[in-house]
């Protein structure tokens, strides 16, 4: 057996941001690593993930998760595989999803750790298509929103890892028309090229209203919203009666410092009765085996495409979270700490 690392790396919140974090805010720290004691194992992080909701919790607010604690390791979603084992059932080689990423190695209790199957997908994947992400797409559409066959369905930031995934199963699931919204022309392109969404727009070109308008002449069944802002204005103007809107997110007012203003159009929700209902992933993890299952199937046909965007070298950790803000990447971001 290998000799283990004497050190870990790991990113700490140092500093709470206001407005747009910045690399000021967060310092890479070395931590000791020891063999693990009794009930634990050492695992070699391959991929960490980095998501919205983590701006979140870089605010010392009350919410659905706890804030990063300051000058602490930072934790999220990461892969990896076990090089020392001190607890039953879990042996050196085994990859495992667990929830301490943002560093390079980590030493955990074995019950917070999961095996995953390389042999139906990468590791990587279990951060993202079939993973939380995944998750969030498939129960937010088919439970949240109630999707049923012959929905028009309108996904806002379409090309990221959650919406590329909701206008797929849409299109898997028989909807009459799939929209995205996303931020530059290339991912437009791909929208419709390579996930077969019906229409796409950048909702950089012009009014989200108007490009809606003209994408979904026959109004939309479904929005599902993980933008919010202007995007659930427009989508309150476009829903049908008795249309359902899963909230999953709210990225376009994260790094504001003043509250967002809301949708100016909320009467229509009367006139319409509409459904507005907020999501969390957690509250879906009886779905988890039907999801993995039945999306795998898809992958392994050929017929759900997900990309992956990853950035090499813990050190780069912050720019990766900071691009993933900006919506530089396609698909799930993705840091793999060490090559």
């Amino acid at each position: 057996m290998s000799a283990l690392p004497t050190v870990s790396r790991a990113w700490h919140l140092v500093a709470r941001p206001h407005g747009w974090p910045t690399p000021a805010d967060f310092a890479l720290r070395e931590t000791p690593v020891t063999a693990p004691a009794e009930g634990r194992i050492l695992v070699r992080n391959h991929h960490f993930s980095v998501d919205p909701y983590m701006r979140g919790r870089m605010n010392d607010v009350k919410s659905y998760v706890a804030p990063f604690q300051l000058d602490q390791p930072m934790d999220g979603g990461a892969v990896g595989e076990v090089i020392a084992s001190n607890a039953e059932g879990f042996a050196v080689g085994d990859h495992v999803l667990h929830g301490l990423g943002w560093r390079d190695h980590a030493d955990l209790p074995a019950q917070h750790a999961k095996k995953i199957d390389t042999s139906l997908a990468p590791p990587s994947a279990y951060l993202g298509v079939l993973g939380m992400t995944g998750l969030t797409a498939y129960a937010g559409l088919l439970d949240v929103a109630s999707f049923k066959e012959g929905d028009a369905v309108f996904v806002s930031g379409a090309a990221g890892a959650v919406g590329s995934q909701v206008g797929q199963i849409a299109k898997l699931k028989g909807a009459s028309r799939v929209i995205g919204s996303a931020g530059s022309d290339e991912k437009v392109k791909k929208l419709v090229e390579e996930y077969g969404f019906d229409a796409a727009f950048n909702y950089k070109n012009g009014p989200v209203a108007e490009q809606l308008k003209q994408a979904a002449p026959d109004g939309i069944d479904v929005y599902f919203d993980n933008v919010g802002g202007e995007h659930l204005e427009a989508a309150i103007s476009r829903l049908n009666v008795h249309g359902r809107v899963t909230i999953c997110g709210m990225i376009a007012g994260y790094n504001e410092t003043e509250p967002t203003p809301g949708p100016r159009n909320m009467a229509m929700v009367i006139g319409k009765r509409l459904r507005l209902q907020g999501m969390l992933v957690g509250d879906h993890a009886d779905l988890q085996p039907e999801f993995v299952r039945e999306v795998a199937g898809w992958i392994a046909s050929g017929e759900l495409k997900y990309d992956e965007t990853f950035v090499e070298g813990i050190e780069n950790g912050v720019e990766a979270f900071l691009g993933m803000l900006r919506g530089d990447n396609t698909g799930k971001m993705i840091v793999s700490p060490t090559s």
